[in-house]
């Protein structure tokens, strides 16, 4: 991985003002914190990086506030906990440019740490401004990024400054593409992908770039609805893009011209309501009610999925098999995760999972920490799985 992209391992950060982009845009609840999952994986390089003797800038945006400053998306409060966890002191600054910025970096020594304010108060941050760019490229003499969670916007402080200023990956980047490498660029085959959610639609390009890369696809959630009504099942009331049809019978046929085994369920577990504790029960797909609704996959489509787990070497994970947010309709998918779960602590299994609802179906299910690796990225990791090139990684490639 690091003959691919320029890392901390390659520069001296002694004494150099390291203008360091890192993801703080994290969930708040009455104005504190309330999921550190994010900081947590960003203070390892932001330690090295002043033990190591540099000058640590932080760089980050927080909420959506279009090029507006907007007190209630300041980053002070989560520089506070940040600060916490780090146990050191971190100077907040309320502006990212400009002279009270240039002012406190001039005052740093080596080992300080400042967090500079949101750098989307700035409309020149999401234009990607070469101006602001230089305004920001002011106050350093390198940059790293260590968001990868923000690697597929060019923005300015994603991916401008690496084009003006020498460029390398945090160690959380470092991790999260060395993971990403792992599972779909150069895997051990063979490999396995769970991809499930409500819709087809918003996973297009995802389907049709792994069962070109993957030997098995297991598609479950909502999403499997459309493909079993393209194959002529009566799914009832169930969430499904009809109008797709056309499309799934499209996937599947390239699937199988890739030599891919598409894995859809083969029973599902009904339920006439879509709230917790409904009356439910399994049945084959043949004996769906039409005023029913498919909320989970059946206990055979389970065992189909923990057979794939146990026939791959590589699991790349993103999308429930269920609505896992509403009891007993979690079943299928926390089995399949304490499965890939289970083989993953045995060494016989690489388990890589990304995504919101992932990382949330995987805490849920109590196994997170047990995946070789969980990506807390969104979007970035969605359009890596995708195959397109993300801004903020390109920038960082050894040329």
């Amino acid at each position: 991985m690091t003959s691919l992209f320029r890392t901390l391992d390659d520069v001296d950060v002694n004494d150099k003002r390291v203008l360091l982009r890192v993801d703080l845009n994290v969930p708040m609840d009455n104005g504190r914190v309330s999921d550190a999952t994010r900081l947590t994986r960003i203070t390892k390089t932001i330690t090295e990086i002043a033990e190591k003797g540099g000058k640590v800038i932080l760089l980050s945006h927080f909420g959506r506030p279009k090029g507006v400053v907007n007190p209630k998306e300041s980053l002070k409060p989560v520089a506070i906990t940040l600060a916490y966890m780090l146990r050191r002191h971190v100077e907040f600054v309320d502006d990212c440019v400009g002279k009270k910025a240039e002012d406190a970096v001039s005052w740093m020594k080596p080992g300080d740490i400042i967090c500079l304010e949101n750098t989307r108060f700035h409309k020149g941050e999401e234009k990607n401004d070469p101006a602001f760019v230089a305004e920001l490229a002011k106050l350093g003499d390198i940059w790293i990024n260590d968001a990868f969670s923000t690697a597929h916007r060019a923005h300015a402080s994603t991916e401008g400054l690496g084009h003006v200023l020498p460029a390398y990956a945090g160690r959380s980047m470092q991790a999260e593409l060395d993971a990403l490498t792992k599972a779909l660029e150069a895997p051990t085959h063979p490999v396995a992908a769970v991809i499930g959610g409500a819709k087809v639609s918003t996973k297009l390009d995802l389907l049709e770039n792994l069962v070109t890369k993957v030997d098995a696809l297991v598609i479950g959630g909502g999403m499997a609805n459309t493909f079993l009504h393209a194959q002529g099942v009566n799914v009832g009331k169930s969430l499904c893009e009809k109008e797709l049809a056309p499309t799934a019978l499209r996937i599947l046929e390239k699937a199988e011209a890739a030599k891919c085994a598409v894995i859809l369920p083969v029973d599902a577990v009904i339920a006439r309501e879509f709230v917790a504790h409904a009356p439910s029960e399994a049945c084959g797909l043949d004996a769906i009610p039409s005023d029913a609704m498919i909320l989970d996959v059946g206990p055979k489509s389970v065992d189909r999925v923990r057979a794939a787990f146990d026939a791959a070497k590589t699991v790349v994970w993103n999308g429930p098999l269920g609505a896992f947010e509403l009891s007993p309709f979690d079943r299928g998918t926390v089995q399949a995760a304490r499965h890939a779960a289970g083989l993953t602590r045995e060494g016989k299994l690489i388990s890589v999972a990304g995504g919101g609802d992932t990382v949330a179906a995987l805490n849920h299910a109590g196994v997170a920490s047990d995946f070789t690796y969980v990506s807390t990225a969104g979007g970035a990791f969605l359009e890596w799985m995708e195959g397109k090139p993300l801004p903020g990684v390109e920038v960082l490639r050894v040329k």
